[in-house]
């Protein structure tokens, strides 16, 4: 409504309405005509819906789907029916208005995302299925708790209590019973919201209909969990086939246009900031030069796509010679052998580079490496080759992608994340890449790079 009005405002101003002129008066109509029509898309586009709410781009894909849809329908009528609709005034609504509704959107999301981790808001969601995977749905629930599912109970069908893996599951168990009875029964008792049915379930397919005609019935959710994990949605297909929903998976593949638009978007994009961030440049630059002597620029030799090697840029931000003290340092510190290594307080450390490290400013120049090829906006962190070294089979996929001046590990935790944790979220980016995706870990890296998150 805002952007509609505002648009009317700024294109033909408000003070002729008291003129009665016809032509104003349209704009007035079609305006009050847009606003509803606006209303009634978000609605048909499931924006509203509960499922998206919370967590994942899915609200916000449906606001800006709804909204050109309704622009485009408005471009359509006024060429068909010849009407002579001003560019300026759609020209104006239609930004202002996406922009706005997503900005609402997000508020909203931040107010929604408090309440859940505080415990409210949530779904009760009830898990049916066997210990082991039953444990791994309720550590994912309850490791996202703005998607707002709050596992409160398990019902593990064909389980023996006594057994090791049923005292493993954090949440209380409501019985091992494999009929449908027992576990309405459950339903009942703990008040939930939705039945969560994961892999390795001890029930017929009969069973898990009726189950499932009883749950719609109460008007309870019914959430089918496969045993797939890391995988985003655009891989996911589900095809009915004699009423079975076959699950397909497509391969994970950056190649043909979607290599062609990243690159093309890590060249705007780091372009852009290069040519902004050009004085910023040159007074850190005068900044490290006059902290210590030394070259402004630290060179180092990292591994990229398909194990290269290219030379990584930085602000320099130790002293120097500071890698011949590398080995000594991690030995006392007994970290010598592990992946992603960092020294507690590390005494290599100048007090300009200690600030520019704490802010991200030393990663600056790696928008050279990104403008020449060795580099990514987003991707894996790229290191150093005794690191690469220590990885296993599963590690190595980090390198079918070139590296990332920021990634997913990045905005989650950065330092502060353990090893396997890292390497879980890149993998996962790997597996998962997306155009979008790449645009909202960069607006998250804004904030975490302020925030000074896991900064070292």
């Amino acid at each position: 409504m805002w952007a509609v009005v505002g648009a009317y405002g700024v294109r033909f101003g408000f003070t002729d309405l008291t003129d009665g002129r016809s032509r104003d008066f349209d704009y007035v109509v079609l305006s009050i005509g847009l606003v509803v029509a606006w209303w009634i898309m978000l609605e048909l586009w499931g924006s509203r819906e509960a499922k998206v709410f919370g967590a994942g781009a899915d609200e916000y894909k449906r606001v800006i789907s709804a909204s050109a849809w309704l622009f485009g329908f408005v471009a359509v009528l006024s060429y068909a029916l010849r009407i002579d609709t001003a560019r300026g005034y759609v020209g104006l609504a239609f930004p202002a208005g996406a922009l706005g509704l997503l900005a609402a959107r997000w508020l909203i999301r931040q107010h929604l995302s408090m309440e859940r981790k505080r415990g409210t808001s949530n779904a009760r969601v009830l898990i049916v299925g066997g210990p082991h995977s039953a444990q791994h749905l309720v550590q994912s629930l309850t490791g996202a708790p703005a998607a707002g599912y709050l596992p409160v109970a398990a019902h593990l069908p064909g389980a023996t209590l006594e057994s090791e893996s049923c005292r493993q599951v954090t949440v209380p168990v409501t019985g091992v019973e494999e009929d449908v009875e027992s576990i309405l029964a459950a339903i009942t008792n703990t008040k939930v919201d939705a039945v969560a049915i994961s892999a390795g379930v001890n029930l017929h397919p009969q069973d898990l209909r009726r189950l499932g005609w009883e749950l719609a019935a109460r008007d309870i959710g019914m959430i089918l969990a496969p045993a797939l994990t890391d995988v985003a949605g655009p891989r996911i297909h589900t095809q009915p086939v004699a009423g079975l929903p076959l699950i397909h998976v497509s391969t994970p593949r950056l190649t043909g246009g979607k290599k062609v638009a990243k690159r093309a978007f890590d060249l705007v994009i780091a372009g852009f900031l290069a040519l902004c961030l050009a004085p910023v440049f040159a007074v850190l630059a005068l900044l490290v030069k006059f902290s210590s002597p030394g070259p402004v620029f630290y060179r180092q030799d990292r591994i990229g796509l398909r194990g290269t090697t290219f030379q990584m840029l930085k602000f320099r931000s130790m002293r120097m010679n500071a890698d011949a003290e590398l080995e000594s340092l991690l030995r006392a510190q007994g970290t010598n052998d592990k992946p992603l290594f960092k020294i507690e307080n590390d005494p290599r450390i100048t007090g300009v580079g200690r600030i520019l490290r704490k802010y991200s400013l030393d990663e600056l120049p790696q928008l050279l490496n990104v403008l020449g090829g060795s580099m990514s906006l987003v991707g894996p962190r790229p290191q150093r080759d005794g690191e690469v070294a220590l990885y296993d089979d599963a590690a190595h996929r980090r390198l079918y992608v070139s590296p990332g001046m920021s990634g997913l590990w990045q905005v989650s935790g950065r330092s502060n994340l353990s090893w396997e944790e890292s390497i879980r979220l890149d993998l996962y980016y790997v597996e998962n890449w997306s155009l979008m995706g790449d645009v909202v870990i960069l607006f998250r890296t804004f904030k975490a790079v302020f925030a000074s998150t896991g900064a070292v």
